[in-house]
């Protein structure tokens, strides 16, 4: 039996879209991973956007993601530690998934410290004075007068609402294959944590691009793509942080 004793790191499924059939042929190949993973995984990183939309009304949650979700609670259930963390798509996430997956929900960034490796994990999305527009979003989806008239709307309209939101969103939005490293807001927020504080590994989502820079010679910042095109993710290994695209 292999040592577990690997930490995991994938985000931006975007479980949903943009079709049914499509969607589907994602997940199985996630829930392929997961299986895959899980036999020398000490922990589990999911950071954020996993599901294009999610929102749980108290006696409803969304329909599908059936084999995504069986395969994170069978994990669970086996010892494997699976930490979720929200992102821009998938914020209002509540107490379904942890009870019903065993997933741990995370918030906010975390450090975490691995093998002697101070790892800083997050989303992404509006962090540090960058990325204003998803932080102004971030702050009306929270409140909690926003969920409150959302929980108001029908279900079959809520959620179209968001599919619509969400499919414009892309339309807008298109991302450059490879980053200018020095321009990269994500890269100007890990140098300002480093003015604070020492890590060794920032490990982000939300930004489609998978890459790995090295911010001076004790720190780097890895960004794991997605799960749409590249089907990237990295792993640490107790001494290194790898990344890997083309995941089939």
């Amino acid at each position: 039996m292999s040592e577990k004793n690997k930490i995991y790191f994938l985000s931006d499924a975007h479980l949903g879209i943009p079709d049914f059939e499509s969607s589907l042929e994602r997940e199985k190949l996630l829930v392929k991973w997961l299986e895959e993973v899980s036999l020398d995984a000490k922990e589990i990183y999911l950071l954020g956007d996993i599901f294009d939309f999610w929102f749980e009304y108290k006696k409803l949650a969304p329909r599908g993601f059936t084999r995504f979700l069986g395969t994170l609670a069978k994990l669970t259930d086996s010892g494997v530690k699976i930490y979720f963390f929200t992102g821009n798509h998938d914020m209002w996430v509540f107490d379904y998934l942890p009870k019903e997956t065993g997933v741990i929900i995370c918030r906010e960034p975390e450090i975490k410290e691995f093998s002697g490796k101070r790892f800083y994990i997050a989303h992404g999305d509006g962090l540090g004075p960058f990325d204003k527009k998803f932080k102004l979003l971030k702050r009306v989806f929270k409140s909690k007068t926003c969920q409150w008239f959302f929980k108001r709307l029908h279900p079959n309209f809520s959620f179209w609402i968001a599919q619509s939101w969400s499919r414009n969103s892309r339309k807008k939005h298109k991302l450059p294959e490879h980053p200018n490293f020095e321009e990269e807001w994500l890269v100007k927020y890990a140098r300002m944590v480093l003015e604070e504080q020492h890590i060794d590994h920032f490990v982000f989502g939300h930004r489609h691009i998978p890459y790995q820079y090295q911010l001076n010679e004790k720190s780097s910042i890895t960004n794991l793509g997605d799960w749409l095109i590249n089907f990237s993710y990295a792993v640490f290994d107790g001494e290194e942080l790898k990344q890997f695209k083309g995941y089939v």
